[in-house]
């Protein structure tokens, strides 16, 4: 027995020296993640805890109005209003912060909120965790969460007689503005209710409730700035001081969960998290964050990539974002409840993320994509058209193209499974022969003319790409009729095709010019002919059709040297009412903005590799770095850091739903990324000096890569890809 006993011992001990050795060689990543990383400049990030793709995202407000105030929060401030529960990440427009919650002592209880000034000093973020000192209240404030639920810790500096949790449902800033909000006391430790709003979604439901370790001894309520007796409250504008009795220990923590449902879902997601273990809580959110940033381990030599990569990898899973409550249940885009059988997400930024993020998800979660398609489905059975920019199920209608179209393309032609591949095809048909937003001009006219709708440069490119997308669709579904139709409007592009200036511009009805032309003229309303941008910026959008653009310019030489002038023109660009969201720039290629961003890879699809590698290192050190400013431009729910996931990789999906990752720069030195079926893909780069940029050889499991670019499905076999850079 002794013998046994020794033996078990021994086993115990090696297994543990193992674990110990294996957790040595297993580096964390979350310590390269800085949520600071786009706060600052126009990145419009916001610093708060979430987990990946949460429903919750507990994060300050500065209570600032102002268009770098989008996510509530901006590294140039110096105040706290609050912490409230749903934010955006990196959009350029200002909306949610539902549910502040703001501890306080020893100030008056009135309709004057209170805010307090903190110090960057003292205030702390990393994945799963916020912290900041408030110093007019001497409270130390945490936040952690997990995927429906924020649990929040503060601590109590001095000894007071008025401590107090002021919840502020009418706290709004920019586009956002409170219709009715609901709050009562369900006991002596919960509060729940809802809050509607209006913005840049018209109809915006957030029910909460709101569960406190300690009892409160009593509540102050206002209703529309008038204070009433009770427990309750409903008006346009509620706020409710709830009292902490004098002899609350000096750590008080809350719990806040959400449905966009009902107050019950909102109640019963309380009960998913047992209990206050803050410190238990955080470890796990970091632990998630670890699993899922573990996905891809890059090394390099440079510090500040590592935490340029991470912080990347990190942005690019903060949405969409899950919207379905702890019971499955979700408000559709019909304004009816109804219980879906998986995760149901919103917060579709698909103007921007089709370009990068969503083919990062096919490589990295692809797990998610089945339910993410399925959410613009249920979308598209309830709305009648597939999401256009989806926020909490309202279709904003914001940007141009149908982009559900290249999302769901992808995910079929890339064989994920996980829905129904018909019920998609005939919704991407419905998106292509709407009758608004230009398309019936656009089947009209074969081109979107200018005298009938804005934008309509942008547009007819955009949709163009678009019906490439449903093209390949078709054909993989064996509906050759359809493939034509498509294949057909696929080509519209051309229509507006100026061979005398060499750009993409706007046509009237008749077939006339619009007149007059300048390609570095930008205007930012509807009227304008591209949207966000000029001439330069966007008449480089067909990515499906390359060769098409080069012949239109009379071979591919013509195009490479129009892409030098782009990179090497002035920045400089006219009218009255330039485009705001115009930055990054380098001549007039606009990094800060998404049109821009396959354009440096169109180098390697003509055959200039090294050119390519040139642009992608200057972006990367020019556009990107590792401080509150490090992004050149709006994040815009992921799509700026995924550009920086890929390019750091070396490859781009140049064309989004080609399932072909055009190669560039890599600029790490050597990569490991998990696949679906317990694979990985080892990226090796071999250079014979440190500003190598050539790739003189490229080669998958010793096969060479000679067409610059790799196949989705070869890529998900797993194995090595060798770069050499000379």
């Amino acid at each position: 027995m002794k013998n046994t006993i020794a033996a078990l011992v021994i086993v115990c001990v090696w297994l543990t020296a193992c674990s110990s050795n294996q957790s040595e060689k297993q580096e964390q990543l979350t310590q390269y993640v800085d949520p600071f990383i786009g706060t600052g400049g126009h990145g419009h990030t916001y610093p708060g805890a979430v987990l990946p793709f949460g429903m919750v995202q507990a994060s300050p407000d500065n209570g600032t109005q102002g268009w770098d105030w989008c996510s509530g929060y901006h590294y140039s401030d110096s105040m706290i209003a609050g912490f409230s529960h749903t934010h955006l990440s990196g959009t350029g427009i200002g909306d949610l912060y539902d549910i502040s919650i703001l501890p306080i002592s020893d100030k008056p209880f009135d309709t004057l909120a209170p805010r307090s000034f903190f110090s960057h000093a003292q205030e702390k973020a990393s994945p799963g965790y916020y912290q900041v000192y408030l110093n007019d209240f001497k409270i130390n404030a945490e936040l952690t969460a997990t995927e429906r639920v924020a649990l929040h810790r503060y601590r109590f500096d001095t000894a007071t007689n008025s401590a107090a949790l002021l919840v502020n449902l009418g706290f709004a800033i920019n586009w956002d503005r409170p219709v009715e909000a609901v709050l009562h006391r369900v006991d002596n430790h919960t509060f729940a209710g809802y809050r509607k709003s209006t913005g840049w979604a018209k109809n915006q439901q957030v029910y909460f409730a709101i569960r406190s370790e300690h009892p409160v001894d009593s509540i102050t309520l206002f209703a529309d700035k008038k204070m009433i007796a009770g427990d309750s409250a409903k008006a346009q504008q509620v706020m409710a001081y709830l009292h902490l009795p004098a002899a609350t220990a000096a750590v008080h923590h809350i719990k806040v969960a959400i449905s966009h449902a009902s107050e019950q879902g909102a109640i019963e997601g309380l009960a998913t998290l047992p209990g206050y273990n803050f410190n238990e809580v955080r470890a796990r959110a970091e632990q998630i964050w670890e699993s899922q940033l573990q996905k891809i381990k890059i090394e390099t030599t440079d510090s500040a990539y590592k935490r340029m990569f991470y912080t990347a990898l990190y942005h690019s899973m903060l949405a969409p974002n899950l919207y379905s409550d702890a019971s499955n249940a979700y408000r559709g885009a019909d304004s009816v409840v109804h219980t879906s059988k998986g995760n149901v997400y919103s917060v579709f930024s698909l103007w921007d993320t089709f370009r990068g993020n969503h083919p990062l998800f096919t490589v990295l979660h692809e797990e998610r994509v089945g339910d993410m398609v399925n959410s613009m489905l249920l979308f598209y059975e309830q709305h009648g058209l597939l999401p256009v920019w989806d926020l909490q199920f309202n279709e904003t209608n914001t940007m141009t193209g149908y982009h559900a179209v290249p999302v769901i393309a992808d995910a079929i032609l890339k064989n994920i499974k996980g829905f129904d591949y018909q019920l998609a095809y005939k919704a991407m048909k419905a998106s292509a022969m709407q009758n608004i937003r230009g398309t019936d001009a656009y089947r009209q006219y074969g081109f979107v003319p200018q005298d009938k709708h804005g934008w309509s440069v942008t547009m007819t490119l955009e949709y163009s790409f678009d019906d490439w997308c449903i093209a390949q669709v078709a054909q993989q579904l064996g509906n050759k009729a359809d493939y034509d139709y498509y294949s057909k409007r696929s080509n519209s592009f051309a229509q507006l095709f100026d061979a005398r200036t060499g750009f993409f511009r706007a046509k009237n009805s008749d077939s006339t010019w619009v007149e007059p032309f300048d390609p570095y003229y930008s205007e930012h309303g509807f009227e304008g002919m591209y949207i966000e941008g000029t001439a330069w910026q966007h008449t480089f959008f067909v990515p499906h059709a390359v060769d098409t653009y080069a012949r239109l310019l009379g071979g591919r030489k013509p195009l490479i040297d129009k892409l030098d002038t782009l990179f090497a023109t002035t920045s400089q660009m006219n009218g009255d009412n330039v485009s705001g969201d115009i930055s990054g720039l380098i001549g007039q290629y606009a990094h800060g903005n998404e049109p821009s961003h396959h354009i440096a890879y169109m180098y390697s699809a003509l055959g200039e590799q090294v050119k390519a590698a040139q642009r992608i290192r200057q972006i990367i050190n020019e556009q990107y770095h590792d401080n509150p400013d490090g992004l050149s431009g709006n994040e815009d729910c992921g799509q700026m850091s995924a550009w920086l996931v890929w390019s750091m990789l070396g490859m781009y999906p140049m064309n989004p739903a080609s399932g072909e990752y055009v190669f560039g720069w890599p600029s790490v030195d050597k990569a490991t990324i998990a696949l679906p079926n317990s694979k990985q893909l080892q990226i090796v780069v071999k250079r014979s000096n440190k500003d190598a940029l050539r790739i003189t050889e490229a080669a998958l499991n010793g096969k060479r890569l000679d067409d610059m670019h790799i196949h989705h499905a070869d890529m998900m076999q797993g194995g090595e890809l060798l770069f050499r850079l000379e």
